[in-house]
């Protein structure tokens, strides 16, 4: 069994910390908060997100020192907010990640790059694509914390490499599955957050669950025209790590992009919805990268657009969810 270094100190990068530490012999744990580090050591907990997850020290290092982490292991997990890995990295050079494998366990775009982190690793820091892969959903942090059934899809292009993580995520709650679509689960992955910000929105404006089932609907048929575009091949939008990862993102009650959306849908602006969650929705900042990935492509996104227009533009999102019914079948 292979040594693992996760990148990432809230509730995504501790639930895969827990997951990991079923199988793994050592993880380096690297968070930016220096006082959750010496509150772990002490306490086996992280003070800030899933606290009722014991940390089996044993196996876990946690700390706060980037290049130390990333020496420590050759297969590292990403695990922090797309809006922030820029900087994170900042300062770090191909070198630092020669000869590693990367998997990207973030569900949103690089915003000064606006690529995705598949991507944006290959093309700052050289990383080959054979050598990143992504863990996707459906899968959400709470139910990983409370040991429920979950799925995880495991995607890289190397069969081996993907067969090699999946075999260290799979435990007596989580099953995985592999895919060689590293582009289409990434890009799914984002969009399927905007997806359950427009979800929320027509909750917190009063839309019942008979509209939603027609958003949903709608939603998966937009990512694969969006998927189809940027990468084509031969792929089934029903499989879990596509439809599975949308439903559970649009209806769960532990979503935050569906309890944003819902926050804007009620009323709030953007910043007070944000200050009040005190968390990243991270589908926030992938709706402005994919308008302007969809400047280039011209593809019909009518949710995306709708979901743009209401955070971005500032339109009422009653009056533009009035107007995205008149667009849906």
């Amino acid at each position: 069994m292979q040594s693992v270094t996760v990148l990432g100190g809230g509730s995504w990068a501790t639930a895969l910390v827990k997951i990991l530490s079923n199988n793994a012999p050592h993880i380096q744990w690297w968070m930016r908060n220096q006082e959750a580090v010496d509150f772990i050591h002490q306490y086996r907990h992280n003070p800030g997100y899933l606290s009722d997850v014991e940390i089996d020290l044993q196996k876990v290092r946690p700390g706060s020192g980037l290049e130390e982490a990333l020496a420590a292991s050759d297969l590292i997990v990403l695990a922090v907010p797309a809006a922030f890995l820029n900087t994170t990295l900042k300062g770090l050079t191909p070198a630092s990640f020669e000869g590693k494998t990367v998997f990207s366990a973030i569900k949103g775009i690089v915003p000064e790059h606006n690529l995705i982190v598949g991507d944006f690793m290959h093309r700052i820091f050289g990383v080959p694509y054979e050598k990143v892969g992504v863990i996707t959903g459906p899968c959400h942090a709470e139910e990983v914390a409370l040991e429920k059934l979950s799925y995880l899809t495991v995607a890289c292009p190397d069969a081996d490499t993907s067969a090699g993580m999946a075999e260290l995520l799979t435990c007596r709650y989580i099953r995985t599955v592999v895919s060689d679509d590293i582009f289409g689960t990434e890009y799914a992955a984002v969009l399927k957050n905007i997806m359950a910000i427009a979800s929320g929105i027509c909750h917190g404006a009063g839309y019942g669950d008979n509209f939603q089932a027609v958003l949903i609907s709608n939603a998966i048929r937009e990512i694969k025209r969006f998927v189809d575009a940027v990468y084509p091949m031969n792929r089934d939008i029903n499989d879990s790590a596509y439809l599975g990862d949308l439903l559970v993102t649009a209806y769960s009650q532990f979503s935050r992009n569906r309890t944003f959306g819902s926050m804007i849908g009620k009323g709030y602006s953007v910043k007070s919805a944000q200050m009040e969650m005190n968390m990243i929705a991270e589908g926030y900042y992938a709706v402005a990268c994919v308008h302007e990935i969809n400047k280039k492509l011209g593809l019909h996104l009518p949710i995306c657009q709708a979901v743009y227009h209401i955070l971005y533009e500032k339109i009422s999102a009653r009056l533009e969810m009035k107007l995205l019914t008149e667009q849906l079948s």
